[in-house]
């Protein structure tokens, strides 16, 4: 999905900008390109840099205001310039940046996921910078992440809902400003015990980290509770013959049976100055993760959350510039820049 719109900032009769992505899914560390196609405008233009940068539309929970939303920048690379770009000049910059490991999943063989995430073209022309074109950044797992899905889904589990959080998750070695989090509906064999599962994939170059948060029910005697234990696995998974079912049972297991003190946000709580997780919602189960997406309901629900997705995508692209106020924190992610 490729959007241009003419470079507001530089004037009637500027250049105009339109970025194309390789074809397919990208993956977390992996490696996104593609060009970035410029044609000049009525007169020459010294064009000082072409810029990218990662955007995502992230919630956020605030004390005093409640839940919001807005677009934050979470990488950034220079991949072209300067040059002189003539009047009327065609020309293409191509382009290959490397990934954040922690870059969120947008989608399960083929399914979204609910997550919005975009490459913003930046266009800088004589000291006046345009954020010319944004398109749609679609993200597919890692094998181990596609693992750690399809056993959940072998085991029961269902896909309620996954969103970007801002904030940190404590006692992790998490380096984006946000991360995912999938919410899950337990099988029967744990609805007695949780109301839901939360997981949350931090993905480094040798390993990915998993964290499960458990929505842990009250007893007659006892509140509910959260509980939150962390995993780690090589991206291979483990050496020898892997039965990715037990595995993952083994840590769910774990979790739930964690008491109150042990686990709990007073242990591996979020850090300060974020609102933390809300407790579980109440429902039926939803579409199953994992092969259960591709399958009955999964296949009628996954349509329905692609067209939320196309609507939320073009409301991100709508509503852009008005949220980042060009005071986007380009560096809040720690993002390299390269020449």
């Amino acid at each position: 999905m490729v959007f241009k719109r003419l470079l507001g900032s530089l004037g009637v009769g500027g250049p105009t900008v339109d970025t194309v992505l390789d074809p397919g899914a990208a993956r977390p560390g992996g490696t996104l390109s593609g060009r970035v196609h410029l044609v000049g405008g009525t007169a020459d233009h010294d064009v000082e840099h072409v810029a990218l940068e990662l955007v995502a539309r992230v919630e956020t929970e605030h004390e005093e205001h409640g839940d919001g939303e807005g677009v934050v920048v979470f990488d950034r690379h220079v991949v072209g310039g300067a040059f002189r770009l003539a009047a009327g000049e065609e020309t293409s910059v191509p382009f290959t940046v490397a990934l954040p490991w922690e870059t969120p999943v947008t989608e399960l063989y083929g399914q979204p996921l609910g997550i919005v995430l975009g490459v913003r073209t930046e266009l800088a022309v004589a000291g006046a910078r345009d954020k010319g074109d944004l398109d749609q950044l679609t993200v597919a797992p890692l094998p181990a992440q596609e693992a750690v899905l399809e056993a959940l889904g072998q085991l029961g589990f269902g896909f309620r809902s996954a969103d970007l959080e801002y904030g940190r998750i404590g006692g992790t070695g998490q380096q984006l400003p946000f991360y995912q989090e999938i919410e899950l509906t337990p099988p029967p064999a744990y609805a007695h015990q949780v109301n839901e599962i939360e997981l949350t994939f931090l993905a480094v170059p040798g390993a990915l980290e998993v964290v499960l948060e458990a929505d842990k029910r009250g007893g007659p005697f006892s509140d509910g509770h959260d509980a939150l234990s962390r995993f780690s696995v090589p991206h291979e998974g483990p050496s020898g013959p892997q039965d990715w079912n037990a595995l993952v049972d083994g840590w769910i297991r774990e979790l739930v049976e964690h008491r109150a003190s042990y686990g709990s946000h007073a242990v591996y709580g979020h850090e300060a100055g974020y609102g933390g997780h809300e407790p579980g919602h109440s429902g039926g189960s939803g579409i199953g993760v994992g092969t259960a997406v591709l399958a009955g309901a999964g296949m009628i629900a996954g349509g329905i959350v692609a067209a939320e997705v196309v609507d939320e995508v073009g409301d991100f692209l709508e509503d852009d510039s008005d949220d980042d106020s060009d005071g986007d924190s380009d560096d809040d992610s720690g993002g390299d820049e390269e020449g």
